[in-house]
């Protein structure tokens, strides 16, 4: 299967150079220019995706080349690419920045790599003029094959935007647009990372302004062309011979607890269950009184429950009904966010405590540095109790994951061994009771398709038990 799939990449030096707000800018002056967009991010981010999404409205996704073989990530691209216009990929960190701080295994560069992608740095000019041609330069020659086409000058006066051209010129490197510093090119940040868009009250506003104001610095037109000079794609044969997983006949509902207090989910994730027959249901544990009618699963991914703890607290019926669904044996799966939520308590930076749903073992509090942080490869770990194993791995087998938190838990679970890639170390990790698994590691379930079938499977069982399954015919 070979295809054209307009495209291109914007990365960059390192972070904090703007790809998060120049992208969200050139997707919003594309999306008012009747320019229809697909939208990723490299690595394993999920509150970039969020911003993207505000913009488009639309879901977009994660390109990474550790979670995913190469050839996985390119059929992933192009079946959420097909029909679109142009995709615009947002590169994380430093262009070559990969695992280990000392490869490019993972990194921006690697994702262009598999994707064929022209790519456009982002120059951060703020306090450089001429030193910007010699790191324009190093990121140029530093592989052969940088496909890094053009740049786009960052917080730049308007004055030196023709002296810093002329010199950009003479590496072959056009500049395709220039930012001036200004307010609506800032985006709030916390702990976690940016505060998310919901939560910036001028954002919309501020957005539109920002669009406006790069429709005038921006040459559309050139990077346009940019995205379509990109080659043509050719799914493997071994993804095109791929043969379909045979579908269960009905649907079956899982609840997804999605509002401001938990919100990060790889939409991979969630695609794979859906393909796989879930009915994916959100409901809000900070506002609904209950449960969705007739869920026979549900999943509490990772977010800032830290941040509203006094609202989960004092929703005592959600509280009372997730915990009864537990006791019920309806299987439950948390990560980060999600996995505080369901201990027995969430302390708050400011030295508070609040009551969480209680249906593991354990309390949470900050911590004030990260904990635990990055990929790592999780497999069955050592425990004495049966009541403790992790159901839905068998030995031998791993599933891919991502660490990223400021708060701990007095108990984090022994159910699996999280190895960090690369590194003769790691930690325990997930605790599980009866059909509730939990920790901090945002799991990767495309990384392992069997840990979502099972969990899936186990799902079923319980509505078969409590006269739920089979909500809606596929």
């Amino acid at each position: 299967m070979t295809s054209n799939y307009p495209r291109f990449m914007l990365a960059a030096p390192k972070s904090g150079s703007g790809k998060t707000i120049i992208t969200c800018g050139i997707l919003k002056l594309f999306s008012d220019l009747g320019i229809s967009c697909r939208a990723y991010k490299c690595g394993p981010d999920y509150i970039d995706p969020l911003f993207h999404k505000f913009v488009q409205g639309i879901d977009g996704g994660n390109l990474d080349t550790w979670f995913q073989p190469e050839s996985q990530l390119l059929s992933q691209f192009m079946e959420i690419s097909q029909g679109a216009s142009v995709s615009v990929v947002e590169g994380v960190m430093g262009y070559y920045d990969g695992m280990g701080g000392n490869t490019t295994t993972a990194s921006s560069y690697e994702v262009a790599r598999v994707l064929d992608c022209p790519v456009i740095l982002i120059l951060d000019c703020r306090g450089a003029s001429l030193s910007l041609s010699a790191v324009a330069k190093g990121f140029l020659e530093y592989r052969e094959d940088s496909r890094i086409k053009g740049v786009i000058l960052n917080r730049i006066s308007r004055s030196m935007v023709p002296r810093l051209t002329v010199e950009m010129e003479k590496l072959g490197l056009p500049v395709l647009g220039w930012v001036e510093e200004c307010k609506e090119a800032v985006l709030e940040s916390r702990h976690l990372g940016l505060v998310l868009p919901q939560e910036q009250s001028r954002l919309e506003k501020e957005l539109e302004t920002f669009a406006l104001r790069i429709k005038e610095s921006l040459d559309v037109e050139r990077i346009l062309k940019l995205a379509g000079s990109a080659s043509s794609l050719t799914l493997p044969e071994k993804e095109t011979g791929k043969k379909q997983e045979k579908k269960e006949k009905r649907k079956i509902k899982i609840g997804v607890a999605l509002d401001e207090a938990f919100c990060f989910y790889y939409q991979e994730n969630l695609r794979l269950l859906e393909k796989l027959g879930a009915k994916l249901v959100p409901f809000s544990p900070l506002k609904d009184e209950n449960l969705p009618e007739g869920v026979c699963g549900i999943i509490f991914g990772g977010g800032y429950p830290e941040l509203h703890g006094c609202e989960l607290g004092e929703n005592r019926s959600m509280r009372a009904a997730v915990k009864q669904a537990a006791l019920e044996g309806m299987p439950i799966l948390g990560e980060c966010g999600g996995f505080l939520y369901l201990l027995e308590s969430l302390e708050n930076k400011e030295g508070q405590k609040f009551p969480m749903a209680g249906v593991l073992p354990g309390r949470s509090y900050p911590v004030n540095r990260l904990s635990r942080f990055g990929y790592i490869e999780m497999s069955v770990g050592k425990t004495d109790s049966e009541d403790k194993v992790f159901p839905y791995l068998l030995p031998g087998e791993t599933i891919k994951g991502h660490e990223f938190h400021y708060w701990d838990s007095s108990c984090n679970g022994s159910c699996l061994w999280a190895a960090k890639p690369g590194q003769n170390r790691g930690w325990e990790c997930v605790q599980s009771e009866k059909k509730a698994v939990a920790g901090f590691p945002h799991f990767y379930y495309p990384s392992n398709e069997k840990f979502a079938a099972r969990w899936l499977a186990d799902c079923r069982e319980y509505g078969k038990e409590k006269g739920r399954e089979g909500m809606e015919r596929i």
